[in-house]
């Protein structure tokens, strides 16, 4: 039996697509489990099935065998405490940030007014108080992804999943969210799963980084981020860091199928 505080738990996960040349298996005999309030990165090469886990984890995929929990229930659809950070901010240009981050309240069916001061607090917790009622096109890229991080944290979820959410940012923008994302995560403590190509972002973010292998995606190494928080972006110079990266690097070939 899983441990009763796993918030996350995969066990023996196969998702086989079927296409005009035949079937592929994009994830094969996945087994991994996500404590309450862990950060889990995972990483691998482009096409091993980091997307297509994540997207059966929001409950968008259905599984072809095996299961996936969340708090000890099946994921067979989408649910209302799952929320979930793409790697576009998906913004709805006509709706101020605000309206944006109030979406997923509004779909739900929720207490507005119940969660506008929380609305509120989070904004003013990223650094958007007094932007409430800018549109996104007022607002630069990293700004834009931060509303989408609040609106994937809104409705107070069990589980944030963000796949690639820094991935189209410029590297200093990106190193600003990294620190970013970790301030709000020491503050809110939720269970994340990101989904990265950058080794070096997976071991800043993450307690534990996930190593996917090629299609079909299998877990071929976990590591154990042992550094301490909160984070600067210098413990990216420090030998340990450097250690955690070597032995995740490790598991790739020569191309060099993941970001250095």
């Amino acid at each position: 039996m899983a441990q009763q505080h796993a918030a996350i738990e995969i066990g023996h996960l196969t998702k086989t697509y079927q296409t005009g040349q035949g079937a592929v298996t994009a994830l094969a005999d996945i087994d991994l489990e996500v404590a309450e309030g862990e950060f889990v990165s995972v990483v691998g090469p482009s096409g091993c099935g980091k997307s297509t886990l994540l997207k059966i984890l929001a409950g968008l995929l259905p599984t072809t065998s095996g299961q996936a929990l969340l708090r000890g229930t099946p994921i067979a659809g989408p649910r209302k405490d799952i929320g979930v950070v793409f790697q576009a901010p998906v913004l709805f240009p006509w709706r101020s940030v605000l309206d944006n981050v109030m979406l997923p309240v509004e779909v739900q069916g929720l207490d507005r007014e119940a969660h506008l001061k929380a609305a509120l607090d989070l904004l003013a917790l990223v650094g958007l108080k007094d932007f409430e009622s800018r549109f996104p096109w007022e607002l630069s890229g990293g700004m834009q992804q931060r509303v989408a991080i609040v609106r994937g944290l809104i409705h107070d979820p069990a589980m944030l999943l963000m796949d690639e959410p820094f991935g189209a940012l410029d590297a200093m923008t990106r190193e600003s969210m990294n620190l970013e994302l970790q301030r709000i995560w020491l503050e809110k403590r939720k269970t994340v799963l990101f989904i990265t190509h950058s080794i070096p972002e997976a071991v800043f973010l993450a307690d534990r980084v996930v190593v996917m292998t090629p299609r079909p995606g299998k877990i071929l190494h976990t590591e154990r981020v042992t550094l301490a928080r909160p984070r600067t972006l210098d413990v990216m110079t420090t030998p340990a860091f450097g250690e955690h990266a070597r032995r995740i690097r490790a598991c790739f070939n020569s191309k060099g199928e993941v970001d250095a």
